[in-house]
């Protein structure tokens, strides 16, 4: 065993129990993304989210574990399944969930790139609970990390981040949900020259694109979901980026949301150690193709996958290329 094959320390909430290994949670995205890759294109969203939380819940619920939902699907009265609260497992490791089943349905209802089903595991008290409203988020990769600030105007967090690169503004590529609210942010962009790539869902696969050298994306920017802020914080830990972000409640009625929690100060600057203070493990399935991912390929007797597996533990990153048998007689030879 090589000093880099040593795992890290079990966290205290942990010891005394079994610990079920990163590649255990594996079939949980995959099987997720196998199900709602069959609405590619149907233009049906909620038959594909629907599929991807029933697959996921079907796969947690035959774990070993004791798993509390603490980012899922709503709160209990709004979600019968994945709600915020519920415990999944047949006993065991205690751990903490966050999910997004099919992070972009609208992306599979019409059959565009970039949508995933992805899954946090963390240790108890691991994962920030957080009201579902808006979060103003800035995610860099390592090459730029503790370098950015989310304060800072938009030309100097461009300047920083091109010089980090090595690079010019103009070679850079921002990532950018396609929203009437980023609509001055856009401008400002493109007056600095930097290259945009205007998403329209889905900056969970956006974050952590441009947290991994070789997809040609440099940052991400903008107001998304805070629940996609937490899970993007725990995968930012484990790919060695950031996520600085700010709670963007839209009215009173959702800043008196946030005092429960301890985030009335819109001001705070979240990091990713607060968002995601103690993650174990972070997964990801591609269900359409993206940058980082391809999507569920199926042929006449299986399906492949390919997923994203994110181990603190281990301190290992693995990309998976599955083949998912579904006859016992392959009619078909196994390819490279």
């Amino acid at each position: 065993m090589t000093t880099n094959d040593v795992p890290a320390p079990v966290p205290d909430s942990l010891k005394g129990h079994e610990i079920v290994p990163a590649t255990d949670f594996l079939r949980v995205t995959e099987q997720a993304a196998l199900a709602s890759a069959r609405w590619v294109g149907q233009g049906d969203r909620h038959a594909a989210d629907g599929a991807a939380v029933d697959a996921m819940r079907n796969e947690f619920s035959a774990m070993p574990i004791t798993g509390e939902v603490i980012i899922g699907e709503g709160e209990k009265d709004e979600a019968p399944e994945l709600y915020v609260g519920e415990v999944l497992g047949t006993g065991g490791m205690p751990c903490e969930i966050a999910v997004d089943p099919l992070e972009g349905t609208d992306l599979v209802a019409r059959g565009d790139a970039g949508a995933i089903a992805v899954c946090v595991i963390g240790a108890p008290g691991g994962v920030m609970a957080a009201p579902d409203m808006y979060m103003k988020k800035l995610c860099v990769g390592a090459t730029a990390k503790g370098r950015v600030d989310i304060d800072a105007s938009i030309a100097d967090t461009l300047d920083t981040v091109a010089r980090c690169y090595d690079r010019r503004v103009k070679d850079l590529s921002v990532i950018v949900l396609d929203r009437p609210r980023h609509e001055d942010m856009i401008e400002e962009l493109r007056s600095q020259g930097a290259r945009i790539k205007l998403i329209p869902d889905g900056d969970i696969t956006a974050s952590m694109s441009a947290a991994v050298r070789g997809t040609g994306d440099h940052l991400y920017v903008g107001i998304g979901g805070s629940t996609e802020g937490v899970i993007t914080a725990a995968a930012l830990e484990c790919l060695g980026g950031e996520i600085q972000a700010k709670m963007w409640p839209k009215d009173d009625a959702q800043r008196e949301r946030l005092k429960p929690f301890g985030l009335d100060d819109t001001d705070r600057v979240l990091t990713s150690r607060e968002l995601a203070p103690q993650p174990l493990y972070v997964l990801a399935t591609g269900v359409t193709d993206g940058n980082l991912l391809r999507g569920v390929r199926y042929f006449s007797d299986g399906a492949r996958t390919h997923s994203i597996l994110m181990d603190l533990r281990t301190r290992t990153v693995r990309f998976v290329d599955t083949i998912h048998m579904f006859s016992r007689t392959p009619l078909r030879e196994i390819r490279l």
